[in-house]
Order: C-alpha cells, then structure tokens, then sequence
C-alpha cells in the first residue's frame, strides 16, 4: 500500500486542532476571530516546529538546494503580487510523483515533485502555487480551527512526529491509512468550498499582478478535475484535500476569457529543474539513454533543458569527460542561469580542477548573488582545497545577511574543524542544531566550546552567554510542558 504522503502530516495536525470548520457566513471576514486565538507568533512556531520534524525525518524532503532555490523564487514572485507582499513564506519540494501541494502553519507550503512535473508551463505550477498562497493570505487555517482551544503545541507536534514515525514502518502505515480514525482526519483536511473559491478568487489576481498566464491555473486544474472522473474513488491525493468542482473549474475559465491575452514564457530555470527531477527518477544509465534520444530525435521542449539533463545523468554515472563536453555544447548556446553554472563546476570539481570551479563559482556568484545552490557549492570548494580563512570570511558575510540558515552554519562548523578552531566549530554546530529545532545538542555543543582551550577571552565570553540564553529556553519549555503547552 502506498505510504501515508507528507501532506497527512499537515492534515493531522489540521485535524487534531480541531473538527469543526467555521460557517460560510463568517467567511468574509479576514480571520481576525482566528488571529485571537492563534497569534502570527504562536503559528509560525508551529510551522516551524513541523518543517523542523519534515526535515529532519521526512526521507521524501527534496533537499536539493537548486530546485529549493527556484521554487522559492517563483514563490516570492507570486507572494510579492499578493495583498499581502510582505507575508514570510517559504516554499519546499516532496518527493512524490502525485501532484499535490499543502499550506502548512507559519507560511510554509510544500509541493509535490509531481505537481512540476505535470504542469505543461510554468504559468500552471505558478497557478498551483498562487491558490496555496492564498490559503496562507486569508489564514484559512486558523479559521478553521480557531474555535478549538483544548490543543496543546506540545501535541499538535507529537501527533506530526507520530505520522512521520508511522512512513518508516509500512504495517503502521497501513494499518493507519485502513482505520476509520485516518478517514475522519481525511475528511477534515480537506478546505470548505468556500474557502476554495476564496483561494481561486485571489490566486487569480496574484497571478494577474505576477504577469503569469492567468488560463494556467484553470487549465491545471481542469486536467485534474479530469483525472479524477479516471481514478473514481482513489482521486488524486490534492483533489482530496482541495475539493474540485465543475463550477470552480467554470469559474477559473470565465475569469480567464475575461482577462486580456497573455502569452507568457517559461523560465528556463522551470524546464532546468524538471530535466533534473526527471533524471533523478531512474538510474544514472537509464537517464543518459533517455536524454541521449531527446536529443538524436530532437524530441524536446528545450534543447538546453535536455542537454543539462545529459550533463548531469553523465556526471552522476561518474563519466566526467562525456558531462565536461555536454556543458561545452550548453555553453556553446549562450545560455545563462544558476543551474548550468553551478553543474559546471561540479564537473570541474568531479575532474579535479579545483582552480577551474573556484573561478566558476566566483564568476557566477557575481551575476547570482542570492543563489543558495552556488554559495553553499562555493563553500564546499573553499574547503576542498583548504582555503580555510577564505572560506571563513566568505561564510561570515553569507551568514551577515542569511543568519537563519543552517546550512551555512553546518558549513561554517566543518571549515572551523579542518582549520583546527575547536571552539568556533562547536559554537557554529550549536547554531546548525538549535535551526533545526534540537536545542538539547546545541546545549551540549556549547558545552564542548567551553572546554575547548583554543578560544579567546571575547570568544569564551560569548559562548557563555549564548549557553545561559540556551538553557533559559531549556527551562521554559520544560515548564510549557509541565503546563500541558
């Protein structure tokens, strides 16, 4: 049986809130009754404490910095375009070949890697993602759940680490899905027709205020609502969480021949990330064969996308050279973008021409500053080739603008460590751990940096300080969950 998706991890939590949705004659109101029962605050540290659980437990997270990268910038494109352009939202990939997407607590939404993969342009993927953000917008979960007060934080996050639990033992999972208890939670996962239509209504004018192809979202939609007449009663899993109706796919479509025509372009980061995702759905050798075709047949949307996705089976099938030809050709199409770049370094890197990536990366962080992908691929050249202080100054100006990245701390902690800074390494481990939620190791590594005799006084005073701050936080939510929150 297939494993319960990650979005059951959100419907649970969902459902363990509360059972009962609000009446459809409240709807217009923005959420205010739920923001009085559930603060911004209070749910964005729901949210997090659930991406902390996806990431960490979750084996079908994507964590693949350059699809991450382009997803959150069509994300923030569409949430710069919303009522509400200064709302934080985050956006990240499942690894699953249904299509669905799923707004969780705080501003987090996940998508299906299956959701990018259906889409037929990247005005419908935006149209997916433009009706999740409008879910955040008009805190459709909070008004759901807004009447219900006997639930504490401490619950809603055992409850998700529970269903996390169950995905890695597949009797559990099972026996889970068959219960009647799974059904009832199914049932109220799934968003009001109100609430849908709302969500149509604004998605439609972010993607309108975006300069997206407004007819992508009803098109999608309507290929799924299709769908869904195929499967009977196994329906997609989005169209059971997002119920779908004739007259919302009506709706879609009439607002869309009333808009004025736009033929809008894909990015050809979209077509990148998919030629990745589809290379990664089989072996190394299966993905050459098949791109190694598109090519000799010229069966392709994007001749670049295609040759990217030969590179890069290439290089994972370890064949270097074949990959290092593969991006000359790229090359040779004057075609710009993170992506390209930062495989041809890897190439580099996979050819043993550290001096060949460093000056790639150091090209393309020029023209990309904010790619994640080439600042952390940077890094790990920087360490590759010893490049110790180099790579400390970079990474400390890095983490000046990205200090919620625990990423670049994971970095950072490993660059200490090759250059023998015992103190600074346990201090950055202690931020990598304390992002990820886990505020008992970052105790403990703080710890180790107090012993650690390589410090000075500045550096010893500031772990100590960080320390009694820690362990402040220790107490209270010690106290939180003897008071049952």
């Amino acid at each position: 049986m297939k494993r319960i998706t990650c979005a059951a991890v959100f419907l649970t939590v969902a459902a363990l809130l509360g059972s009962s949705s609000l009446p459809a004659d409240e709807l217009p109101d923005l959420g205010e009754a739920a923001r009085a029962e559930l603060s911004p605050q209070l749910e964005r540290k729901i949210g997090e404490r659930i991406m902390n659980e996806i990431r960490l437990r979750e084996p079908s997270y994507v964590d693949d910095a350059e699809v991450t990268d382009y997803l959150n910038r069509l994300g923030s494109r569409l949430v710069a375009a919303s009522a509400n352009p200064s709302r934080d939202c985050q956006f990240f990939f499942i690894r699953d070949n249904t299509v669905n997407a799923f707004a969780m607590f705080g501003g987090f939404i996940g998508v299906n890697t299956g959701t990018l993969l259906t889409a037929q342009s990247e005005s419908e993927l935006a149209g997916v993602l433009a009706h999740e953000i409008s879910h955040v917008m008009q805190n459709h979960l909070a008004r759901q759940i807004a009447r219900e007060k006997q639930n504490s934080i401490a619950s809603m996050i055992a409850m998700a680490v529970g269903v996390l639990a169950a995905r890695s033992n597949s009797q559990v999972a099972s026996a889970a899905i068959a219960s009647a208890q799974a059904g009832s939670i199914q049932a109220q996962l799934a968003y009001s027709r109100d609430f849908e239509r709302e969500a149509d209504r604004l998605g439609f004018q972010t993607m309108t205020q975006a300069g997206y192809d407004v007819r992508g979202m009803g098109d999608f939609f309507g290929r799924l609502q299709q769908a869904g007449r195929v499967y009977e009663n196994n329906a997609p899993v989005y169209m059971r969480s997002h119920p779908l109706t004739l007259e919302r796919i009506s709706d879609m479509q009439n607002r869309a021949q009333g808009a004025p025509y736009r033929q809008v372009a894909d990015s050809l980061d979209f077509h990148l990330v998919r030629a990745k995702l589809r290379a990664q759905m089989s072996t190394p050798r299966e993905a050459v064969n098949e791109f190694g075709k598109q090519l000799r047949e010229k069966k392709y949307v994007s001749e670049v996308a295609t040759r990217y996705g030969l590179a890069y089976s290439l290089l994972r099938a370890k064949e270097v050279a074949a990959a290092q030809r593969e991006v000359e050709a790229l090359n040779a199409l004057k075609v710009s973008s993170p992506m390209t770049a930062g495989l041809a370094a890897e190439i580099r890197m996979a050819a043993n021409d550290l001096a060949g990536a460093l000056a790639i990366y150091r090209d393309a962080l020029q023209r990309y500053p904010q790619s994640r992908s080439l600042v952390y691929g940077y890094a790990e050249a920087l360490l590759a080739g010893g490049n110790h202080e180099q790579g400390q100054l970079f990474l400390d100006s890095q983490l000046q603008v990205y200090s919620s990245d625990y990423k670049l701390y994971a970095l950072q902690a490993r660059t200490f460590a090759a250059a023998g800074r015992r103190l600074q390494q346990h201090r950055a481990q202690a931020e990598f751990y304390l992002l990820q939620g886990q505020l008992g190791p970052a105790v403990e590594q703080l710890q180790f940096a107090q012993k650690a005799s390589d410090g000075t006084f500045f550096e010893q005073s500031a772990v100590d300080a960080r320390l009694r701050e820690l362990r402040k936080l220790q107490a209270e939510e010690a106290k939180e969950k003897r008071n049952g929150g």
